[in-house]
This record gives structure tokens, C-alpha cells and sequence, in this order.
């Protein structure tokens, strides 16, 4: 959870029949056929404008001004050979450690640090940019909208808290849910092409691109890790190491003065974190720690957990009950005033509760009825706590109103209290190290000898697309990861 950032109350997406319009026929940019589709160029256009702040929202943009001016500018300089070279094309990288890149229509394009701290050259980078480019250029997304008629379906990911406290507009909702829409097999293969053409043509040598495959296929792989968010969206149309291999060795036959860049592109990730940043919340067991916006809490015990950008969210194993934890735009409000203001807007129907003090702060507590978006009402409880400027909003739902599960939920709103452990105030990420080497000898050999790190030997070598017995050299390049602290 990030300090500053408005709650994201929002998890139920759909897609408003308004976007989608007619259907009707568009020009497919690629293939140069008129295809039918119930999302024309504009409403492409729509959902990807409408959906970049809400996506900022969710993932963060990475706090790094130099890497966000490079991976911009290998961005552009693929979309100025792709099929859209007019198009306003938009290059975001996302504070976010999962191994992942995705785009939306429009020409926007995201790719997180947890992906680009695994790859080894620019060529790489291209490669991946000029993947998710051609997702763009070819219409997949509207394609897939088309196909699946999720103007019937809606595009869905499970909440815990109140359709009731609608965010976003239907355009930057149906963006969130795109998110998580898998493409096709054959829409995987045609972007496999058009990134491997689109990197040949702005000057990079595609034959650094399948390795990029073979290190996020080594992700998947892992022992106790679960498959990067890249993979879990695009299916692998087959063999895509060797198939991309073949496209790469094509592409390049003939062409000299392609570029790889692989040591200035290490050099690039110095510093840059890894992994989960315990700066924006961390959790030891259900104890969650919150260093930059100086509270912690206690969530019930055994619940399932997961901090994010927007929200702190907990939901019970058998999912009887869940509750989450945002930040809400109160102004200079008391938890009380707050809470009749939701009632006067119309966003509570009866607050039920009263004014306390939790953890020293000033505090509302009770339950809250809800209207909901698809008929009927919820009761929610929990409580408002202010802390110095901000307003925290923690509130959970229980199918049983009134039940355990409510009083868990309950009992853990009023857990919130001010953070004072100074160790845990000053907690640091886990970051990137780039390493020239003194010495040489085996991968496996001279990286334990680098001083202390945050990741086993095998992590590393994925890291850096090694093997243990692969011979390094001095003055060779290598990432490795620094322990923070917490």
C-alpha cells in the first residue's frame, strides 16, 4: 500500500455497453483486412487514456527518472517502425516486482521492474516492448473483447469490499480488467513475430530475444515460485525459445551493426529494488507493518493476506468474509463527519456506530449499509481512523452479518496503532547490484564470493540467464542482489 494514493474501492469490472458501441467492421493495422469488431479505434483509444491513471493507481510508477527515460525511449524508438508509427504511443514502467509486461489499446504500454531487472541487454528490452507493441498493432485486445462478447460477460476480478464504493469510470474499469484477459495462442505467435520484426527494424539483434523466453520459462520453473504474471496471460504458442530463434536468425541474415548493448543495460539496474518493497508495507505472519505511513495492524489470524498499491486485503480461507484496508480522500473531515458525509452522498445508507479512539487516534466504529450496484444491500463493518492528515478506511465483510467473522473483522480495525519501532521505520528493499568481476572462474564459484545477497546462488543465476558451471571472466558484468533491511 502506498502513502497518498486515493482508495481503489472498486474490484467488479465490467464493460459499459456505451464503450462498446455498435458493432461494426475496422481495419486490422497488421494484416491490412477489415475485420468485425464491437471495439472501434476510438473506443480503443478511450480504454487506454482512460485506463493509465487507474493503472498508475494500482502498480505505482517506478520512482526512477533515468530508467523511465530509457525504457521510453527503446520504446519509441520500436514504435516509430511499427504499424502505428503516428500513433501517441506511451511507455510506463510500473513499481511492481512481479515478472510482467502488458499492454493496452491505444499504445500503451507497461512493463514492471520486476521483469526488467532480469533482462541482460537492451536487445532484450526491445524484444519485450516490441512484443507488446505488436499486441497493439494487431487489435488483439479488441479481438479478444470481440470474440469472448464481453460486452454480455463482463470482464471480472473477484473484490472483497462494496460495488457500492464505485472509483473509476466503465472505460478505466474495462482497462483494469483487461489486464488480466489471456490471449490466444495464435495472438502470442503473431506478437512473437511482429516483436521480433519490429526490433530488427529499429536496430537491435532479435537473436538476443529468445533468451529472454528461456529465462522467464526458468522463473516458472523455480521450486515455490509461482509462474511470472507475463506467462499467466500469454500462453506460450509452443516452443517459443526455438521458434523465436528461428524468426531471430532470419530477420538478422544479411544485417550487420545490430545492437545488443548488454553491459550499458546492466549498468542501467544499479540500485534498482527487487522484490517486495517493505517501505510500502510488509507482513510478518498477520502482523502488517507500514514504515512510510508509520501505523501496523493485525489481521485475523490464518486469513489469507496481500498488500498492494491501493489496498491492504485480507479475506478468510474458506472466503466467508474479507476486509481491506485503503486510504480515503476525508479532506480535513473527523472519522465521524466523514462517516455522515458517506450517508448525506448517498455511498452508506445507515451508519450504525460511534465515535472511539483507536490506537490514540480519532476514531468511528460500527456497521455500515450498503447499497449495491447489482440490487440489494450489504452490510459492511469496521471503522475511520485518522491519522494527521490522512483518513484510514478499514472495512470488511462477513456473509453472516454479526457473526465471528464480523467481530474478527472488527477486532482488527481496532489493532491499527502508530508504528514506533524505529528498526522497522527504517526498513530498505532488497536492491540490484551491478558487479564487475576481479576475478574469473565458474558462475557458481565467484559470485558467493561477492559479499553478502539477498538470493540463493540458482536465484542469481536466473538473474543474469547463467549456469553455475558457465565460465566468467574479469571485468565481466553481473547482477546480484543486496539484502535491505526490516
Amino acid at each position: 500500500m502506498s502513502p497518498g494514493t486515493p482508495t481503489h474501492r472498486t474490484r467488479t469490472l465490467a464493460l459499459a455497453a456505451a464503450l462498446l458501441g455498435l458493432a461494426g467492421c475496422a481495419t486490422n493495422p497488421v494484416s491490412g483486412r477489415r475485420e468485425f469488431s464491437l471495439v472501434s479505434p476510438a473506443q480503443e483509444l478511450q480504454i487506454g487514456r482512460e485506463g493509465y491513471p487507474a493503472v498508475l493507481k494500482e502498480y505505482g510508477v517506478y520512482q526512477d527518472p533515468q530508467l523511465q527515460a530509457y525504457v521510453d525511449s527503446v520504446g519509441h524508438r520500436l514504435a516509430k517502425v511499427s504499424h502505428l508509427p503516428d500513433l501517441e504511443w506511451h511507455f510506463t514502467l510500473l513499481d511492481d516486482p512481479t515478472v510482467n509486461a502488458f499492454a493496452m489499446p491505444g499504445g500503451y504500454i507497461y512493463i514492471t521492474r520486476g521483469i526488467i531487472a532480469h533482462l541482460n541487454s537492451e536487445a532484450q528490452l526491445a524484444g519485450v516492448l516490441g512484443h507488446e507493441i505488436g499486441h497493439v498493432t494487431a487489435r488483439h485486445t479488441a479481438q479478444r473483447i470481440t470474440q469472448q462478447q464481453i460486452a454480455g460477460l463482463g470482464l471480472g476480478v473477484a473484490g472483497i469490499v462494496s460495488e457500492g464504493f464505485r472509483r473509476y469510470s466503465d472505460a478505466a474499469q474495462s482497462a483494469l480488467g483487461i489486464i488480466f484477459l489471456k490471449y490466444s495462442r495464435d495472438d502470442e505467435t503473431q506478437a512473437d513475430q511482429l516483436g521480433v520484426e519490429y526490433a530488427t527494424k529499429a536496430g537491435y539483434d532479435p537473436r538476443e530475444i529468445p533468451s529472454t523466453y528461456a529465462v522467464l520459462k526458468r522463473v516458472s520453473e523455480r521450486s515455490g515460485q509461482r509462474m511470472p504474471a507475463f506467462l499467466s496471460t500469454h500462453p506460450d504458442p509452443g516452443d517459443r525459445e526455438q521458434r523465436t530463434s528461428e524468426l531471430a536468425r532470419q530477420a538478422a541474415a544479411g544485417k550487420t551493426g545490430l545492437l545488443i548493448r548488454n553491459k550499458a543495460h546492466v549498468q542501467r539496474l544499479e540500485g534498482v529494488v527487487f522484490g517486495d518493497d517493505p517501505r510500502h508495507g510488509y507482513f510478518e505472519g498477520g502482523h502488517f507493518y507500514h514504515p512510510e505511513l508509520g501505523f501496523e495492524m493485525v489481521f485475523p489470524s490464518g486469513w489469507k493476506t496481500q498488500n498492494g498499491h491501493e489496498a491492504v486485503a485480507a479475506v478468510e480461507p474458506d472466503q466467508r468474509a474479507g476486509m481491506q484496508l485503503t486510504l480515503a480522500e476525508a479532506g480535513e473531515q473527523s472519522p465521524s463527519e466523514y462517516v455522515a458525509s458517506l450517508e448525506r452522498g448517498g455511498k452508506v445508507a445507515t451508519a450504525r456506530g460511534e465515535p472511539e479512539t483507536i490506537g490514540g487516534f480519532p476514531a468511528w466504529a460500527g456497521r455500515l449499509l450498503v447499497d449495491l450496484q447489482g440490487g440489494g444491500q450489504g452490510t459492511f463493518a469496521g471503522a475511520f481512523v485518522r491519522k494527521a492528515d490522512r483518513m484510514f478506511e478499514i472495512v470488511g465483510r462477513s456473509t453472516q452479518p454479526g457473526d465471528v467473522l464480523e467481530g474478527a473483522i472488527l477486532a482488527s480495525a481496532r489493532s491499527f496503532r502508530g508504528l514506533a519501532d524505529a528498526r522497522r521505520l527504517a526498513a530498505t528493499p532488497d536492491r540490484v547490484h551491478v558487479v564487475t568481476l576481479s576475478e574469473s572462474g565458474t558462475f557458481g564459484e565467484v559470485v558467493p564470493r561477492l559479499g553478502p545477497q539477498a538470493l540463493s546462488l540458482e536465484d542469481t543465476e536466473i538473474l543474469n540467464n547463467a549456469e553455475g558451471d558457465e565460465p566468467v571472466s574479469a571485468g565481466q558484468v553481473l547482477k546480484i542482489v543486496r539484502p535491505g533491511k526490516k
